[in-house]
């Protein structure tokens, strides 16, 4: 979480409007592939959340971002500098919070905020306290005797706290209260609306729904998905029970924008076009017990990771 300090205010020396840019970035630990050909560009002001389950990549690609680790091939850069040969110059405009902060245990939550705040010029401790005061946490407290939430939110109070082009924030809300943790998306919001790009990681998808304007799904190395919050927001979900275990023939026009799938009489179908077409086509089957809903980000996480998955009744009225 800590960067070198500040020399100067910083300067973009990239001139396209991509903040992040990924190029074919792999990562071998041995015989072990933690980062297989990935490729992104992240939007200078967006807000991008980053899912996957535990070893999907996501902390690897972060720490190679970062420069901490070195690719095994490809390259990657943020405001126009190399991630590898010019990290000073990346870590003078990142602000990184990482899933396992660590903070100096023998000093006061107020002292600690400080002295992060004075390794740089673009941090502010006022903003910093008043980021504290939002978490409701309480400065004058030991930090090594703090619970791990409280830890957390200090933590969220220094990498908020310093005004720099790209926040980088790795599970930020672990430990944390559901109230704190709405604290929390606001600040990011907040963050976004002044033009700040911020990578989020959690595994929370109602947080990712809540603060991201696009989304990337790692599976074992490699970046399966990508899409916008805006596209997700426009599909559809329709299960039903079938009592012919049959559909209508689908139309040639509907085909590429359906996915189907059966188990025994329950069906479901996923449609990311115009639903009042989709609807139609079904109004001739023999269909029972039907119901319709946005896809959710659920939806989308699961085709990657549990592609036979049929959604639960319960999953279906959540």
């Amino acid at each position: 979480m800590v960067m070198p300090p500040d020399i100067n205010t910083p300067t973009s020396q990239s001139g396209s409007a991509s903040l992040v840019e990924i190029n074919s970035l792999t990562k071998e630990f041995g015989n072990f592939l933690a980062l297989d050909d990935v490729t992104l560009t992240i939007d200078s002001g967006e807000v991008f959340g980053l899912l996957g389950p535990n070893g999907a990549g996501k902390s690897t690609l972060i720490r190679t971002l970062l420069g901490f680790l070195n690719p095994t091939s490809g390259s990657s850069s943020i405001d126009g500098f190399d991630c590898r040969t010019q990290q000073l110059e990346v870590h003078r405009r990142v602000s990184y919070l990482p899933g396992d902060a660590r903070l100096y245990s023998m000093m006061k939550a107020k002292n600690v905020l400080k002295l992060y705040c004075e390794f740089r010029e673009t941090a502010d401790f006022e903003t910093a306290t008043k980021i504290a005061d939002r978490f409701e946490l309480d400065l004058n407290r030991w930090v090594g005797l703090m619970s791990t939430g409280m830890r957390q939110k200090l933590a969220l109070s220094i990498a908020l706290s310093a005004d720099v082009p790209l926040l980088i924030l790795d599970e930020p809300t672990a430990n944390l209260d559901p109230t704190v943790r709405g604290q929390v998306i606001e600040v990011v919001l907040e963050s976004k609306a002044k033009g700040t790009t911020v990578v989020f990681s959690s595994h929370v998808l109602s947080e990712i729904e809540d603060s991201c304007d696009r989304v990337g799904i790692l599976r074992a190395g490699q970046l399966v998905h990508v899409e916008s919050m805006s596209s997700l927001n426009r599909k559809h979900r329709i299960r039903a029970k079938t009592q012919s275990n049959q559909l209508p023939e689908i139309p040639s026009d509907l085909k590429e924008q359906l996915d189907i799938k059966h188990d025994r009489d329950q069906v479901q179908i996923e449609t990311s076009g115009e639903l009042s077409r989709v609807l139609k086509w079904l109004a001739d089957a023999s269909l029972v017990d039907v119901y319709v809903q946005p896809v959710g980000l659920r939806s989308v996480y699961d085709r990657f990771h549990f592609p036979d998955k049929i959604v639960s009744s319960t999953e279906a009225n959540a």
